[in-house]
């Protein structure tokens, strides 16, 4: 199945290269999409575990702390890491 994938904030620049459709299997979790961008970030780089975690605009939690959802066909994943500034 094929899930939609959005990365913004701070950690934009490391997942550049991260394609915006994810293939996965059938009845994935959450988990299991979030393992496989883990996989897809560059050596040396991940998403922080403050980053918010969104499915088709529900809100889940975060990449450290956040419930599992079963994912299906057209999901829209999104991870926003924080930004700090002003």
């Amino acid at each position: 199945m094929q899930v939609r994938l959005t990365i913004s904030g701070r950690s934009y620049d490391a997942a550049a290269k991260i394609p915006e459709r994810l293939t996965l299997d059938e009845g994935c979790s959450l988990g299991d999409a979030l393992r496989a961008v883990a996989g897809l970030m560059p050596e040396g780089k991940e998403l922080p575990r403050s980053c918010l975690v969104a499915v088709s605009g529900k809100h889940l939690g975060t990449l450290g702390s956040h419930r599992d959802h079963t994912l299906a066909e057209g999901d829209e994943l999104v991870l926003i890491a924080p930004v700090a500034g002003g």
